[in-house]
């Protein structure tokens, strides 16, 4: 009687400690670009100091999906709308300064870059730049955005490795200071990842 009893204590202790780590996998889903180096990515490796959580977790920028039409408020596209991470919606860093650039070429191929902290099923990666003459004194709206995105990259609902790099030709016609807004639509959740990189054209 003992031993049925200590076994099956043993199978309850285990099927709790599987169900943690489903749950704890799930939330763990997420994913951030460091090519070109974006915001919450420079927030985490020192970069740019005073950013609040993000530094901790730059792989946790996830909202609404459906981007342009869905999604993030104007003003809170770099957070996700996720308040917690408000300092990445911001023109300048937390000290005041502009935002650090990747220098880029218009017309050119460039290899971008996700890291992933765990894998979702994903439907597509798309990526979306500022137009020429954007307004870059207040938070990114869809109005400073092409709204139609310049690269998509459909991955069919496959789970991406831990690293994932695609490359894609960047829009021409365009100089001085952009944001490139990357966003990962996952396919069995209703949410995407977002990630702002500031570039110079």
């Amino acid at each position: 009687m003992r031993t049925r009893t200590k076994s099956y204590a043993a199978v309850v202790g285990l099927a709790t400690a599987g169900a943690l780590v489903l749950s704890s996998g799930g939330a763990s889903s997420h994913g951030y670009t460091d090519l070109p180096v974006s915001r919450q990515k420079l927030c985490q490796n020192g970069t740019v100091t005073g950013c609040g959580d993000i530094q901790w977790e730059p792989q946790s920028v996830e909202g609404l999906k459906g981007f342009p039409a869905a999604g993030p408020a104007d003003g809170q596209i770099c957070s996700g709308g996720n308040t917690r991470f408000a300092q990445l919606d911001s023109p300048r860093t937390p000290s005041g300064d502009a935002w650090p650039t990747t220098a880029v070429t218009g017309g050119q191929s460039y290899t971008f870059r996700w890291q992933f902290t765990a894998r979702h099923a994903t439907t597509d990666f798309r990526y979306y730049v500022t137009r020429q003459g954007w307004n870059q004194d207040h938070n990114l709206a869809r109005s400073d955005l092409d709204t139609t995105p310049f690269l998509t990259v459909p991955y069919g609902g496959q789970r991406p490795p831990s690293t994932l790099s695609h490359s894609g030709t960047l829009p021409s016609g365009l100089s001085g200071h952009h944001v490139i807004l990357a966003v990962w639509t996952v396919a069995d959740t209703p949410n995407a990842f977002y990630a702002c990189s500031d570039v110079t054209f």
